[in-house]
């Protein structure tokens, strides 16, 4: 179970034919066919043998005889069909017969499935609950897949507190430390939340060297803008290894990738708004590459947006959206379009994407969407 949603590194192959014996697809009586050319009228047989499902090889089935079966026991030798229970009398040591059975009738064929040696799953496919019995039927012990990568998430800021304590006038609550461990867990790795962190050099630098032997890939929230407490630009400047710059993307625009003691570090904006677009931007896609995926980013849609909205000039917008309909998508913004507004963000389930060069849209054209509730397994 530990590997679900996990892709595979190497084709599964069947160890053996699928079902591995000739077995039957009911509860009843395995016959011989030949016993039944007489035409219609009911045929009494002696029953020789008693076979439930897991029993080995039973006594040969001759002329005038059956053996009483269950589902999914091996179909004796000298039966060619079996007699669904609801045809006899369900006698235990002869049984009278209503129909005229065919050959091959109600027996599920060795090999019928998955001949062995077949290909059971394809390298790159992902593990779901529809392939893992097949998977656990071609007798492995672990399911080859990459390994989950270990997320460190930080929430950075001194006006930060945690949820249930108190809040002074002048702080928030930390909200972006359980956005961020949310999002990496939904992509399938595995999450450390720390959070939050004072704008402290001191306290910074100790979380990230007490957990960076324990990531594959840090992120943060917080603290790299051009303000004087942006202690993580000032603590990862110092250090070196992480370049900061401006995109041309609203909200989102400070950024940070780099390594620290050769962990990749990706460091996105405070605003939560801005932390969601950012992880959905750059995050994601570089956790989903760890994972193996072959497709990195969510499927965009073409949706026509149902009232204006403007855009920054020279900026790529990212506004959120609901997104309605079937064969004909139509769209509309949600909430205030500020880089702080959690109450339209948690409504949305797209992002309307808003070219650098459009400063508006106005209601009725197509724009592209994100779907957010696109399933984007291969």
């Amino acid at each position: 179970m530990s590997s679900l949603g996990l892709v595979v590194t190497e084709d599964i192959l069947t160890s053996r034919p699928m079902p591995g014996f000739d077995n039957s697809s009911m509860d009843g009586y395995a016959v011989r066919s030949s016993d039944f050319t007489g035409g219609s009228g009911i045929v009494v047989l002696t029953v020789v043998d008693d076979l439930p499902a897991g029993a080995g090889i039973g006594v040969t089935i001759t002329a005038g005889c059956a053996a009483r079966i269950m589902t999914g026991a091996p179909v004796p030798a000298g039966a060619d069909c079996v007699v669904p229970i609801e045809e006899t009398d369900g006698g235990a040591s002869t049984v009278a017969i209503r129909a005229t059975p065919t050959a091959g009738a109600y027996i599920r064929c060795a090999g019928e499935d998955l001949a062995q040696g077949s290909l059971a799953v394809p390298r790159g496919s992902i593990v779901t609950t529809r392939n893992l019995a097949l998977i656990a039927s071609c007798d492995l012990s672990a399911v080859p897949t990459r390994p989950r990568p270990r997320v460190v998430v930080m929430s950075t800021g001194s006006e930060l507190v945690a949820p249930g304590d108190s809040v002074a006038f002048g702080q928030v609550v930390d909200c972006n430390s359980y956005l961020l461990a949310a999002a990496v867990a939904e992509t399938g790795a595995e999450v450390t939340r720390i959070g939050p962190v004072s704008d402290s050099f001191e306290a910074f630098t100790a979380a990230l060297e007490e957990h960076a032997a324990n990531a594959d890939l840090i992120i943060t929230s917080g603290g790299v803008s051009m303000g004087a407490y942006d202690t993580v630009k000032e603590v990862l400047t110092a250090r070196g290894g992480v370049e900061f710059l401006k995109v041309a993307m609203n909200p989102g625009m400070p950024q940070g990738f780099g390594r620290v003691d050769g962990v990749p570090i990706i460091t996105l904006p405070g605003n939560p708004v801005s932390t969601f677009v950012s992880f959905e931007a750059f995050v994601r896609p570089a956790i989903r590459k760890m994972l193996g995926h072959a497709t990195l980013l969510r499927s965009e849609r073409t949706a026509t947006i149902n009232e204006s909205i403007t855009s920054p000039s020279g900026k790529r917008q990212f506004a959120r959206g609901t997104l309605t309909g079937r064969d004909r998508l139509e769209v509309a913004p949600v909430g205030g379009q500020g880089s702080h507004v959690i109450g339209g963000l948690s409504r949305a389930n797209c992002i309307i994407v808003i070219p650098e060069t459009v400063t508006e849209v106005r209601a009725g054209s197509s724009v592209s969407i994100i779907d957010l509730r696109a399933d984007d397994d291969e």
